[in-house]
């Protein structure tokens, strides 16, 4: 590996050191050293951001798409560094780092392209209509404009398509927002190259420099600095319910409350239906264990529930699907703090009397093996804990006392990013009863499949009701991303000259 981190901040074009340090916590290789942003810091960066603001906003949208498109080339550069810190900080295989970069360069020119089409703006325009009785009409043009600088934190499982350069930074910029980011401290080297990427994309594409600034910290005061700084005007957050909810509350206590799209945790249920059960038990079993295992069960869509009518069939499924897992042996996860989240949370399922333990097994340190569960609908029903999301390779099985309380569990259900049905023709009836109250529930309704993974394109959502995510009527991943972070306005009779270049 050829890159080396300095461990500095990037500050409206300058790379500053800080007093304040912190050391990374590696999965293997050597641990450096990296700043802890003051709130002197913050307070420059987001100053920055907004003087970056009243040029960077009002670009032509072939500028903006520009930047985006050599951002995704600086990536590219610094593709053989970017797996190798990555894969060093977090543990990921070097296939996993690749297959990220891919999807982060992707959804940056998927960006450009989408505004470069301009179909993020929703013109609209009534025409005046001086003679209309018994009042006339007056020239209205609407068009989506950016809301200012957006505050943006890194993901601790995706250091790359959900952290610096990712989803919430790429959708920031082709609204024509600057951003602020807050880079995730269990991969700060990861976060420091795809800045430096960033850096040299805006010098070449000669935009202002306070249109990205990227701060490192371990703190949560950094984090807090940042969300309740008077000019940021909107935060994009992927990451657990507790540290992203204690975010929202700030943005919405601030003098000038702030739109927070955090995206938080899911148990992502499955529903199998009973033709499907009883035809397609082993390949549903085997399908299942492998989403639940992937990346160590650390994706937000992770199918951590499946739910089915109690008896043969159920009993069939639960022991292929614990077959399916017994082989798997310990995984390497992200942080230290993570795998002991995800002990004490195997821990706390298996506690409870209700549920009975399929199959389990003890890592220490930095591993997590693959854990299976099992208990009723009625105990489900009984016990809200259940459904807590427990990040990691854990399954818990539902059996319904029938197909009423199925729907039942199904009407309980808190929000979700992902709900899914496995069924047969014969199943449509049961399916076409459940689907009204599922699509209330989650962002995306699949149909025979596992949710692991997330399609970047215009059709795809990722978000849904709390706690999901903070904002039901936005998604983190696809072209519609870019909509959080534009607001309408209208222009009254305004003169051509006046108009901003986005409706011209």
């Amino acid at each position: 590996m050829t890159f080396q981190p300095h461990g500095k901040h990037l500050i409206d074009g300058e790379w500053v050191a800080s007093g304040a340090r912190f050391a990374s916590s590696p999965a293997h290789g050597s641990a450096h050293s990296f700043g802890v942003a003051s709130a002197a810091e913050v307070d420059r960066a987001c100053r920055a951001a907004q003087e970056a603001f009243w040029s960077f906003g009002y670009t032509p949208v072939e500028q903006r798409a520009a930047l985006l498109n050599t951002i995704a080339d600086e990536i590219d550069v610094r593709g053989d560094d970017i797996t190798a810190i990555g894969t060093q900080e977090t543990g990921l295989p070097e296939a996993r780092l690749q297959g990220e970069r891919g999807r982060t360069t992707g959804q940056l020119r998927l960006f450009a392209d989408h505004i470069l089409r301009g179909e993020h703006r929703d013109r609209r325009h009534d025409v005046a209509l001086p003679d209309r009785a018994p009042l006339p009409r007056p020239d209205l043009k609407m068009v989506q404009r950016p809301i200012g600088p957006v505050a943006v934190f890194g993901a601790s499982n995706f250091p790359l398509a959900f952290s610096t350069a990712g989803g919430d930074t790429a959708s920031a910029l082709a609204a024509g927002c600057p951003v602020v980011v807050k880079g995730h401290p269990a991969h700060p080297g990861t976060g420091e190259i795809i800045a430096e990427a960033i850096h040299a994309a805006i010098a070449k594409c000669d935009v202002a420099p306070g249109t990205f600034s990227f701060l490192q910290g371990d703190t949560r005061e950094m984090g807090q600095a940042l969300v309740q700084h008077p000019l940021i005007t909107a935060v994009g957050f992927t990451g657990s319910l507790g540290g992203g909810r204690a975010l929202f509350d700030l943005c919405a206590a601030r003098p000038t409350p702030i739109p927070f799209f955090g995206e938080l945790g899911s148990i992502n249920p499955m529903f199998l239906l009973p033709e499907a059960l009883k035809t397609r038990n082993d390949d549903i079993a085997s399908g299942w264990a492998g989403s639940l295992i992937m990346g160590a069960g650390q994706f937000c869509t992770n199918p951590g529930m499946v739910v089915m009518v109690d008896g043969p069939d159920a009993d069939a499924f639960a022991i292929a699907a614990a077959k399916s897992l017994l082989p798997v042996g310990p995984q390497t996860m992200l942080t230290d703090g993570i795998a002991a989240a995800y002990r004490d949370g195997c821990e706390r399922m298996a506690a409870n009397t209700g549920v009975e333990v399929l199959s389990s097994s003890t890592c220490n340190d930095r591993t997590a093996t693959p854990n299976l569960f099992t208990a009723s609908g009625a105990e489900w029903l009984a016990n809200p804990a259940l459904g807590e999301e427990i990040f990691g390779p854990v399954g818990l099985i539902i059996r319904a006392a029938d197909i009423a309380e199925m729907l039942k569990i199904a009407h309980t259900l808190e929000g979700q990013l992902t709900c899914t049905l496995h069924m047969n023709d014969g199943d449509t009836p049961m399916a076409q009863r459940l689907v009204p109250v599922l699509e209330r529930k989650a962002g995306r309704i699949m149909v025979n499949g596992f949710p692991t993974g997330v399609e970047v394109c215009d059709a795809m959502v990722h978000g849904g009701p709390y706690p999901a995510s903070t904002n039901f009527g936005a998604t983190s991943v696809g072209t519609l991303a870019i909509r959080r972070f534009l607001r309408p306005v209208c222009y009254q009779n305004v003169p051509q000259d006046l108009l901003p270049v986005d409706l011209l």
